[in-house]
Parts: C-alpha cells; sequence; structure tokens
C-alpha cells in the first residue's frame, strides 16, 4: 500500500515533458507544473507564432508569460526526495512504438533488454535478472529483443516449436511429430540450423561477392546523386542567364522602340510648328495687306504675295489623329505574335525533356530471367581471323588447318584466331556461347579494339573483357590483367550485359547458373560479342535461345 502511495507521488510532482521529478518548479495560469527549462525550451520553439500553449491541456497564452519558481511546490519535492522518492526513469528508457516492450512491467513499460526463448517473453534489466540468479533460468536461451516471439508457438497445441519438418519444410512441435507429421523426416530445430548454416557456408564467396557488387553500386548511385545534383544546379543556373539575356535584350529593344518613336515624335512635331508658323505669318500679311488704305503700298507689297493660284499649306496637311506610328506597332505586334509562337512550341521540347538516369536494374536470378533479355547475335566474317571458318549462319566460329577465303578488310583480326559480332550491344542483352574442343574465349569488346598486333588479343587491352575457359579451370583477364576464376565446368558460357548501368556477368550454364565473374565499370562507347578459339578443330557457337 505504502508503494503504491510512493508511485502516485512520483507521478503526481513529476514533469509531463521530460518525465522526471521536477526541478525549479513553475505553475502556469492554468494549473499545471513544470520544470522551468523545460516549459522555457518547449516556449522558445513557439516564439515565431507569438502564442504560447500549455503542453498538457493545450491552454494557450498571448504574450508570453513570465513564470516564477513555485518555492511552496519546491520544498515539497525536496522533501519527497528525502522520504525515499526516487527520480522516474529517464525517458529513453521507456519503451518506444518502435521497441520491444518488457512483458512483465505494469504501468508504463520499460524497454526490453532481452527476449527469452523457452519463456517467450522479453524483459528489461530489472525483471531479467532472475534469469542470471535462479538456477531455474539459467539455462534458458536469451536472444536480443524480438517481437516476434509468438511465432515460435504451435498455433494447433499452444507448445514451443522446437522441431523441423524436412518433409513438409515447416517447424513444429513435439505434439505435431507423434500425431500429424507421425512418420516425416524430423530433426531438432537446431540441427536444422546447423544444416543450414553449413550451406551457407559454402555460398559465402557468392554471398560476399553479391555484398562487394552492392557497396559498389551503392557508390555508383552516391556519385550518380551528386552528378544528377550538380547537373540540376548547372541547369537552373544557365537558364537563369539565358533568361536574364532574354529580359536584357527585350529591355533593351524595347528603349531603341522608345527613343526611335520620341526621335520621330520630335522631328515631326518640329516640323509641323514650322509650318504653323510660316502659314500664320503669311495669314497676317494678307489680313495687313487686305487692310491698307495706302494705294502706293498696296501695290508695293502686291508682288511679294505667293500666287493666289498656288495651292495653300493647309491642302498638302494629312490630318491622322492617333494613327501617325500606327505602322510601328503593327510591327511590334506581329513580332510578339511570332515570339509567343517560337516560345508555344519550343517550350513543349523544353517543358518534355526527361532527365535519363543511371538506376541499376536488379540482374535476374533464373535463366528463365535472363532469357527475357536474349539477343540474336551474329558474327561478323569481315573480323574473322584468316583461319577461322564462320558456319552455321555466321553464328559459329571454327579454327581450321587451312587459310579460308575472305577478300581483304581493315575489319580483320591478322595475328589472333578471333572475331566480333555485327551489331552493336547496348541496353541489357543475354547470350549464350556453346565451346567445343580444348580451350575457347568469350568475350565483349569496343568495335574500335587493334587488329593487329600482341595488343589486339581480347583480355590483353583495356578495350574488351574475355573470360578464358580452359580444360579444367577458368580464368579473367582484363587490360592485360589474368585473375583465376572458380567454379562448375560446363560447355555453355552465358553473358549478361546491362551496358548503361556498367555491369557484365559471365555464368556457367548447366541445369543451374553459377556466376564466374561480374564486372562493374563504365562502358564508353557500344560493345560488340567476341570469341577466341585457341586449338585447330576448336569452336565457339553463338546459341539460338528463341
Amino acid at each position: 500500500m505504502a508503494q503504491k502511495g510512493v508511485q502516485l507521488d512520483r507521478e503526481t510532482f513529476s514533469c509531463s515533458i521530460c518525465l522526471d521529478l521536477l526541478k525549479d518548479p513553475v505553475t502556469t495560469s492554468c494549473g499545471h507544473n513544470y520544470c522551468m527549462d523545460c516549459i522555457k525550451t518547449h516556449w522558445d520553439g513557439e516564439d515565431e507564432k507569438e502564442v504560447y500553449s500549455c503542453p498538457q491541456c493545450r491552454n494557450s497564452f498571448t504574450p508570453r508569460p513570465v513564470l516564477l519558481k513555485n518555492t511552496m511546490l519546491a520544498a515539497l519535492v525536496e522533501k519527497l526526495k528525502k522520504t525515499g522518492l526516487q527520480a522516474a526513469p529517464a525517458d529513453h528508457c521507456y519503451a518506444g512504438a518502435e521497441d520491444v516492450a518488457c512483458d512483465v512491467c505494469t504501468g508504463r513499460k520499460l524497454r526490453a533488454c532481452k527476449s527469452c526463448l523457452q519463456c517467450l517473453a522479453s524483459y528489461c534489466d530489472k525483471h531479467l535478472q532472475p534469469h542470471f540468479d535462479a538456477a531455474t533460468f539459467k539455462k534458458h536461451k536469451l536472444v536480443e529483443p524480438s517481437k516476434k516471439l509468438q511465432e515460435n508457438i504451435c498455433s494447433r497445441h499452444g507448445e514451443v516449436m522446437k522441431l523441423f519438418c524436412r518433409t513438409d519444410q515447416q517447424s513444429i512441435c513435439y505434439l505435431c511429430s507423434v500425431d500429424e507429421h507421425k512418420g516425416h523426416d524430423t530433426v531438432s530445430a537446431a540441427a536444422e540450423r546447423t544444416e543450414r548454416q553449413r550451406e551457407l557456408e559454402g555460398s559465402r564467396l557468392n554471398i560476399q561477392q553479391r555484398i562487394q557488387d552492392g557497396e559498389k553500386e551503392v557508390k555508383l548511385l552516391q556519385q550518380e546523386v551528386k552528378a544528377v545534383n550538380g547537373s540540376a544546379d548547372k541547369a537552373v543556373e544557365d537558364s537563369e542567364k539565358m533568361f536574364t539575356e532574354l529580359i536584357r535584350l527585350m529591355e533593351k529593344r524595347s528603349s531603341d522602340v522608345k527613343q526611335q518613336v520620341r526621335s520621330q515624335q520630335k522631328r515631326v512635331v518640329s516640323r509641323v510648328k514650322e509650318l504653323q508658323k510660316k502659314l500664320e505669318q503669311e495669314m497676317a500679311e494678307l489680313k495687313l495687306l487686305s487692310h491698307t488704305e495706302d494705294h502706293n503700298q498696296f501695290l508695293h507689297s502686291y508682288p511679294s504675295l505667293p500666287a493666289l493660284s498656288e495651292a495653300t499649306h493647309s491642302s498638302s496637311i494629312n490630318i491622322r489623329p492617333l494613327s501617325y506610328f500606327e505602322d510601328l506597332t503593327a510591327a511590334l505586334s506581329a513580332v510578339r505574335d511570332k515570339l509567343q509562337d517560337v516560345l508555344r512550341e519550343e517550350w513543349t521540347n523544353v517543358s518534355s525533356t526527361e532527365v535519363d538516369v543511371l538506376l541499376p536494374a536488379a540482374e535476374p536470378t533464373t535463366r528463365a530471367g535472363f532469357l527475357t533479355y536474349s539477343q540474336e547475335i551474329t558474327l561478323d566474317p569481315n573480323t574473322a581471323y584468316a583461319f577461322l571458318l564462320i558456319s552455321e549462319g555466321s553464328r559459329k566460329a571454327r579454327l581450321m588447318k587451312q587459310q579460308q577465303s575472305y577478300s581483304s578488310h581493315p575489319d580483320r583480326f591478322t595475328e589472333w584466331p578471333q572475331v566480333l559480332s555485327r551489331g552493336s550491344l547496348t541496353g541489357r542483352c543475354y547470350w549464350e556461347v556453346e565451346r567445343r574442343g580444348g580451350r575457347v574465349c568469350v568475350a565483349v569488346s569496343y568495335k574500335n579494339i587493334r587488329r593487329e598486333g600482341d595488343g589486339c588479343r581480347f583480355g590483353f587491352n583495356d578495350k574488351s573483357w574475355a573470360l578464358d575457359c580452359k580444360q579444367n579451370r577458368y580464368s579473367f583477364c582484363y587490360n592485360n590483367i589474368e585473375t583465376t576464376v572458380s567454379g562448375p565446368q560446363s560447355s555453355r558460357v552465358g553473358v549478361y550485359l546491362d551496358h548503361r548501368a556498367g555491369i557484365l556477368s559471365f555464368y556457367s550454364v548447366s541445369q543451374t547458373m553459377t556466376l564466374l565473374q561480374r564486372v562493374q565499370t563504365t562502358f564508353t562507347q557500344p560493345l560488340h560479342a567476341g570469341v577466341w578459339v585457341c586449338d585447330d578443330g576448336d569452336a565457339a557457337e553463338l546459341c539460338k535461345l528463341k
């Protein structure tokens, strides 16, 4: 009963923000208590709203209240501490939504530190202690906290599933083994785990290779994100410059038009005023002469007057109210319409431009998956070594003792018995090569590989990648560096290429497919398939897969 009272006191005198005992307690006008630092920090985050609220009842205050330490409450908390009241566990010790909660705790549950596979329960540090102290619990299996403990319980019998039925490939309890699984091949779950762990260990090298490949792909994606961000920033910067130049050009043209209009306006108005002044002067002279009473003066001035038969100035003036610059306005209107048409047509191209991002697609895991990318490939006789016989619809290359009657061609290999495919390879594609004889090399190469000299051999330059298939072993060669490759022997080699992602993989193909070598790089040109045949009679054939 006393313990219940202590629990009540702890909750009553705890800050609802930090969940610890009140420190320098303050009381809001709505009657709730907080640590001074906690409520200050909370309200600091509401400064920009200029409305401050109580974290518990959401009562709002304007302006921000000035809070003073509640000395009586502070004294009471100190007195309760001396009577044995302890601070509540730190908030990070409580179980959150993503945590595994202690199954023994009541009220607000603490975070579990271990789960027991025998008890099928999870425990915090305090409630786990009996598993270390009591002999009964010391043999129990403790694991990291898990939310999936109930998956270990048989849904039919409610018992812990400690057995594994190999016949039905499922976990079972003891009652299942003597009931519906009677007579089945059953072992302990621990024994099955050991067996599968052994199988997993056998695939360790492949797993490690996949992890390494995954890490390389992550780095590639990180580089791609950096490249995309940099390219986008540059595109925005360039577009701003271009629009600024366009705006500056339009402003200059606008200024030029204004200057042109004002200049013409000034010139025409000046001319009109001159005509007006001259006309007014003539009119004044006519009026003065018509009112002259002195006959001699009239006769003296009369010859200086313009002939009355001549057209007056006013008859030559064409009045066009508000339409003097309508031709210029019409020309500008035509320019505007053309600009709008250009922007409308070209903007479709700008707005529809898609950014093609290098995101490597998942490599298939089954032969059926690879076959969806199968490519029909044929060999190019114009590249074939003179002693190579190309047959079977240009899919097979066999090394002969007699030179073949090929015409001279600049693409022909002159030093090594090898040949390239006709078409180039881009995107995602897959093909298989069937080898016959002692030694055949399966390769991919850029078209601009050398055709003569030692450096033209597949794998012995930086323009080709080659898997050398010998009688009892494989080796991979690139840029004159050869490495031994382990894997099951097979007469058929599968080649998978994801050109855009920079992935090239060689597989040993039999009833299953085994990865022999994977390359992660950046291909700068289209690729061609290639084969190299070592000895007389040896052959390599590009298989029909469709």
